[in-house]
């Protein structure tokens, strides 16, 4: 009986403490933003009309542009910081010959022109989205975020958070080519 009293509260102390750390790795498993589901996955791209950040910058574009070939709209703001470390990232896609077109999420007409010009500008066109109207209708949650468009402007995948290369290799490539038809 002794025995019993001794190993019982020893099994339940060990038994929760297995509970908790799975609860834990479910938990930051599912806390992983990239994994989250985006209900325009499937659907036509919102509309949205976007005036260009600035005279000197290419930009201002619609819905409508986004239609007849895969492009990738990708959300990002001067003061992101995970913005800037997958910049180089997005510069190499628009080099490799994928229209990009950048929203301006919450952001200073000079911030963005100056990260812009400092970093270099990949973007087919930038649209301002001082506002964030036009990230509320796509369903932005924070930057930076990156959706694929297929050639008829319907979703076909989103990306929440910074693109790294591992990012790139494993989903974003793949489903560019599945979307590009090769």
């Amino acid at each position: 009986m002794r025995r019993v009293v001794i190993i019982l509260p020893l099994a339940i102390f060990a038994a929760l403490i297995g509970i908790m750390v799975a609860l834990l790795t479910d938990g930051e498993r599912n806390n992983d933003p990239s994994r989250l589901p985006s209900p325009l996955v499937g659907k036509p791209a919102p509309a949205i009309v976007l005036p260009a950040v600035a005279d000197n910058i290419p930009g201002g574009f619609s819905t409508a542009d986004l239609r007849g070939r895969v492009t990738l709209v990708n959300v990002f703001a001067s003061w992101c910081v995970p913005c800037l470390a997958e910049h180089p990232l997005i510069t190499r896609l628009a080099m490799d010959g994928i229209p990009v077109f950048g929203i301006n999420h919450r952001d200073k007409t000079e911030d963005a022109v100056t990260w812009l010009r400092r970093h270099g500008n990949p973007y087919t066109a930038v649209g301002a989205d001082a506002n964030a109207r036009a990230s509320l209708e796509w369903g932005v949650t924070g930057v930076p975020e990156t959706f694929i468009i297929d050639a008829d402007g319907t979703v076909a995948y989103k990306h929440a958070g910074p693109i790294t290369p591992d990012v790139l290799e494993r989903k974003i490539l793949p489903k560019l080519r599945e979307v590009e038809g090769g």
